[in-house]
């Protein structure tokens, strides 16, 4: 056989005609280098591109109060989740100032009782303001940007009931944790410690707020809005009297919000003023009327009515202020109302229950209670 040997003329031709397979397999076996190298300077030049931007931040809440209750009502009735610390609520219902914010900051900051768990794990505050008013200097430290949305209130009217809702809805819907709620006023100061008082509360299965029947003057008050204007929402037989200042438990919280029923009359304006205390009665009657086996009737917060009749309690000068005046308000025992079923054994025993709380205090008794916090208030 002879073996031809390839002139230059016919090597040329192979190599043009072997070209476009050249070219398609090079192009089927390098794009993922050149793929590879293309990402490669994207990132370089993008380096975000594979980044997850955090979720968006919670829509606002609404500033109509149906919209806010309606929603708030809808929150687990449980704190969540389980496996969190239950924490206390801290509302403040003021026209003013804070003018105590010194020693609740000491309150919320005491080196001398801190927790296994960071204090600012176990509490939150909310406050309400009466926007009309002027507010110099602005909240600062453990109150900076705790203010909600707010709406005038006036004394005698039912604003200030609506005041309250707002602070238990905002609360409710802020921090599922929440689990016990305080109302607390300007007026008031602590009596014992945090730690105290946190161990106190979350112990607690039941609310707290004073129900009582068969006041003096009870029957003026009920007629308040008219002759028989409550009915039949509000018999007369199931009104009751009571401090506005409670503490509740997230189950009453998420009631007092949801409730419209008591709401429609109480929300009537007065025709007798003078005898017109609306978030007296409110509170009180809603929770007997629908869950009065679970509270304690009676309130933590300490006041002195004796000798009063213009509807305003006791204010502690400064003057007065001292160890021996802290002592004394411990020792004094709550009122209880009739709602308390001796045969309850769970609720025979809160007959124990300490305040917690005292007012009023005068704005210049600041500094001798600051005088006496370390070593008097805030020992237990």
């Amino acid at each position: 056989m002879m073996v031809i040997s390839p002139s230059p003329l016919s090597l040329c031709c192979a190599l043009l005609l072997c070209l476009p397979l050249a070219l398609v397999f090079t192009s089927t076996t390098t794009p993922t280098a050149g793929t590879t190298t293309t990402n490669n300077s994207d990132k370089k030049k993008n380096p975000l591109r594979n980044f997850n931007p955090p979720p968006p931040p919670p829509p606002p809440l609404p500033e109509d109060d149906e919209s806010l209750f309606r929603l708030a009502s809808r929150v687990n009735p449980n704190p969540s989740p389980a496996s969190s610390p239950k924490k206390l609520a801290f509302m403040f219902l003021t026209t003013t100032p804070l003018p105590f914010s010194p020693l609740w900051e000491l309150y919320f900051n005491d080196q001398n009782n801190q927790t296994q768990i960071s204090k600012s794990k176990l509490f939150n505050i909310y406050i309400h303001i009466d926007p009309t008013h002027p507010y110099e200097p602005p909240f600062t430290g453990v109150f900076t940007d705790r203010v909600i949305h707010s709406k005038p209130t006036e004394r005698f009217t039912p604003s200030l009931i609506s005041a309250a809702r707002r602070l238990l809805s905002h609360a409710l819907l802020h921090d599922p944790s929440n689990y016990m709620f305080a109302l607390l006023s300007p007026t008031c100061i602590p009596l014992h410690s945090f730690n105290f008082t946190y161990k106190t509360l979350i112990q607690s299965k039941k609310s707290f707020i004073e129900i009582l029947s068969n006041e003096p003057g009870a029957y003026d008050r009920w007629v308040a809005r008219g002759p028989e204007i409550m009915l039949p929402e509000v018999p007369f037989e199931n009104f009751r009297v009571g401090s506005q200042f409670f503490v509740l438990t997230r189950k009453h919280a998420r009631l007092v919000v949801k409730d419209e029923r008591l709401w429609s009359k109480f929300k009537l304006p007065c025709v007798k003023w003078d005898v017109c205390y609306p978030e007296e009665h409110y509170f009180p009657t809603l929770i007997s009327t629908f869950d009065r086996h679970g509270c304690v009737p009676a309130t933590l917060t300490h006041v002195d009515w004796k000798g009063r009749s213009d509807g305003h309690p006791r204010t502690y000068e400064a003057s007065e202020v001292g160890p021996e005046l802290i002592i004394k308000l411990r020792r004094d025992k709550p009122r209880y109302g009739y709602e308390i079923n001796v045969s309850d054994s769970s609720v025979h025993q809160s007959h124990n229950d300490p305040f917690l709380f005292a007012r009023k205090f005068s704005p210049d008794s600041l500094q001798p209670l600051m005088d006496i916090a370390n070593d008097v208030i805030f020992r237990d």
